[in-house]
């Protein structure tokens, strides 16, 4: 895990930005957070070594996460380990099928080009041209 991305998450939860002039509170169109696997375990080895009453919502508030999502991210690492924490790709799935399609009709143009080329040198070579 990178120091610049704990350092940009310290400056966030303790209000700073990161222009010196600039102290707003309200971001202008809200973004994803998006947390590399290291810093999800890390979080989850933390709460796991919190005994005491109370230690684990600061813990939460200080990190600025929601229970919800610790929750979320513990099922993750119970079915797969560090890959189960790596997030999953949005957007609409490649089929692979699909993908096969499109490189066989292009196979397909290419040697029907060559065929062409292939039936005129023939066609000339008849003629004697």
């Amino acid at each position: 895990m990178s120091q610049e991305y704990l350092d940009k998450l310290d400056s966030r939860q303790n209000g700073k930005s990161e222009e010196e002039g600039t102290k707003t509170e309200v971001v202008a169109k809200a973004k994803r957070r998006q947390h590399p696997a290291e810093y999800k375990l890390r979080i989850l080895r933390e709460i796991d070594e919190c005994k005491g009453k109370g230690e684990v919502g600061a813990l939460l508030r200080k990190e600025g996460l929601y229970s919800s999502l610790v929750s979320k991210w513990r099922e993750q690492r119970e079915r797969g380990g560090l890959t189960g924490l790596s997030g999953h790709r949005r957007g609409p799935k490649v089929d692979a099928n699909a993908v096969e399609l499109v490189r066989l009709q292009r196979e397909n143009k290419r040697l029907q080009e060559k065929l062409e080329c292939a039936a005129e040198c023939v066609n000339d070579l008849r003629h004697g041209n």
